[in-house]
């Protein structure tokens, strides 16, 4: 993390424990705030949650959230395994969580927040101490900076075109993915459900359409065809044609040219 970035965010956390002296004017700037933020008992209990929060998390309403929901028995921090980071704010440590990749059907599932179009809000948290006169910790405040909500839909769209931009190579599921800013194992899932089929299945339907597509130019061979799309004639690539489109790569163009 650069120095300009530690020292904004020394800022930050210097600025929320002066206002801790007066509770009434902390909560109006943590109301205020435009980012994401929730200030957060000792024990994890959420004791303040602001606007930005509530609109950008999807939280339906206070009452649903403050004094209810803790931070330490949050499901998705357990499981994207930050829980003992979180608690280091504890110790009085200011600390920062890059890429928490919340998938947000378990929100919905876990918390009372809006049934949205999202399927993952990717933020970086920073969780700093709150002192009060005696240099006491009272609080610990939590900001977030939402960097991404996917949605899924243009996710895939990203992915589909990478794979139409690289079908003449080896299908490499990490490259697609990462084109699809998504991991590989959620790409995989949103790719099905927008899809129908894996993505290795639609870049394998892909190559074969383009095949299709050479094999109408009769001034090539048909090995020469299959050349022109890397893949191999005489081996497994043939077999795959006629499996995917019902007869041999030699049957398939004295059809077209009946036509």
């Amino acid at each position: 993390m650069d120095d300009s970035i530690e020292k904004l965010q020394k800022n930050l956390a210097e600025s929320f424990q002066s206002l801790l002296k007066e509770q009434e004017l902390l909560a109006k700037v943590v109301e205020f705030f435009p980012y994401p933020i929730q200030i957060f008992s000792l024990d994890g209990t959420a004791r303040m949650v602001n606007k930005a929060a509530l609109d950008m998390i999807g939280i339906r309403s206070l009452e649903s959230h403050v004094g209810k929901y803790n931070v330490f028995k949050d499901p998705i921090v357990l499981k994207l395994g930050v829980l003992e980071q979180v608690r280091q704010v504890l110790t009085g440590k200011t600390v920062h969580i890059t890429d928490f990749n919340a998938p947000y059907p378990d929100m919905i599932r876990y918390y009372n927040v809006l049934d949205r179009d999202i399927q993952t809000i990717s933020s970086d948290i920073t969780c700093f101490p709150l002192i009060n006169a005696d240099g006491e910790m009272e609080f610990f405040a939590a900001v977030f900076i939402i960097k991404k909500i996917f949605r899924g839909k243009e996710e895939i769209t990203w992915g589909k075109q990478y794979i139409k931009d690289h079908w003449r190579e080896p299908f490499d599921l990490t490259a697609t993915a990462k084109a699809a800013c998504l991991s590989k194992a959620q790409f995989i899932k949103l790719f099905k459900k927008h899809t129908g089929v894996t993505p290795h299945e639609y870049y394998i339907n892909y190559k074969i359409s383009k095949l299709k597509e050479i094999l109408l130019d009769t001034n090539l061979s048909i090995a020469q065809a299959f050349a022109a799309c890397n893949m191999d004639y005489n081996g497994y690539s043939a077999k795959l044609f006629k499996r995917k489109v019902g007869v041999s790569p030699s049957e398939y163009r004295k059809m077209s040219e009946q036509k």
